[in-house]
């Protein structure tokens, strides 16, 4: 496997001067990047599918070990704080437990049992989307979770640095990222994690983009829980609503620090139909907004075909 092998051109990387060594590596995170691009369409595809499977129950889940589990998990505890995404509908599968967060656990990596186990206790059901990550694309715990997960229904989706590797071959959705050789070899941490890393951002943002998580740029399912972020959901109300700041922050207030309510509440809606409105539209901001915007051309023109036809009764009665 190109990620275990040695890389001639750095065989004496120990002997060089740092500066040099670190152009080097530095060099060979921008190649771990630029390798993503091949792997574009497959990204899409999988987040395509994990965004019409999951609904309002499902769950994103995380699969792996040692480096690559560790970079998942960072991955997925954003998902809250980010795009309020609940708590309950993310879930880890790490080889080790929880100890393996900051630890090294020798040999859990090869335990299938435990594998298996911990996915039939995630009672995993067709609406909930598994991505698991392996820079070998070969770790038996790995590859043993996918293969449990695929046979209750859920979207697989496996990342993997080597080609024709098992992970790839169980993932319904599978995501090479050929980032070759690492500067040290087998220290996947390197090359290979920050390929996986960029790709878990891809999916999880792009998930979040389709699910009307996001709009304009902007995070606005974000719940304020410090001053920072208050005043960042507040300028958000405000740009959005076009408002001043302190009828954006009265709004917000009111609101409960749900932002897309509160840009509601600032444009003159009620609490109630904005409620309904929001609803209606599944949370998505563009979309309840060109559903307002129809509403409105629908009474402008019913407006004027009512007076058309006023103005036509006024003309014959004169008659």
């Amino acid at each position: 496997m190109a990620t275990e092998d040695v890389d001639p051109r750095f065989a004496d990387l120990d002997a060089w001067s740092l500066a040099s060594a670190m152009e080097a590596m530095w060099e060979g995170q921008l190649a771990a990047v630029a390798a993503i691009g091949h792997a574009l369409p497959a990204i899409t595809a999988a987040t395509e599918a994990a965004k019409a499977a999951l609904g309002d129950r499902g769950r994103i889940v995380y699969v792996g070990a040692g480096t690559s589990a560790r970079v998942a998990v960072q991955d997925g505890a954003e998902l809250t704080p980010t795009f309020a995404w609940p708590k309950e509908r993310v879930h880890f599968v790490v080889a080790g437990g929880d100890s393996a967060f900051v630890t090294s656990i020798e040999g859990a990596e090869d335990d299938v049992d435990d594998a298996i186990a911990q996915i039939n206790a995630a009672q995993l059901t067709q609406q909930d989307v598994v991505i698991a990550v392996a820079a070998s694309g070969t770790t038996p715990f790995t590859v043993a979770a996918l293969q449990q997960a695929g046979s209750f229904g859920a979207v697989t989706i496996g990342v993997a640095n080597n080609p024709g590797t098992a992970l790839l071959a169980s993932a319904k959705f599978p995501i090479l990222i050929e980032t070759g050789r690492e500067l040290i070899a087998g220290s996947t941490r390197m090359k290979a994690g920050t390929a996986q890393k960029v790709v878990l951002n891809l999916i999880s943002s792009g998930i979040m983009l389709r699910l009307g998580r996001v709009y304009r740029g902007m995070m606005v399912n974000m719940q304020p829980t410090n001053a920072k972020l208050k005043r960042r959901a507040e300028a958000m109300v405000a740009q959005i609503a076009h408002c001043n700041p302190s009828h954006a922050a009265r709004s917000l207030e009111q609101a409960d620090g749900d932002v897309k309510t509160a840009v509601l509440l600032a444009l003159g809606l009620d609490p109630a139909d904005a409620e309904t409105v929001l609803k209606d539209g599944d949370g998505n901001l563009r979309r309840v907004f060109a559903e307002l915007a129809r509403d409105r051309d629908s009474d402008r023109d019913s407006n004027r075909d009512r007076h058309s036809r006023e103005a036509t009764a006024r003309k014959q009665g004169g008659g």
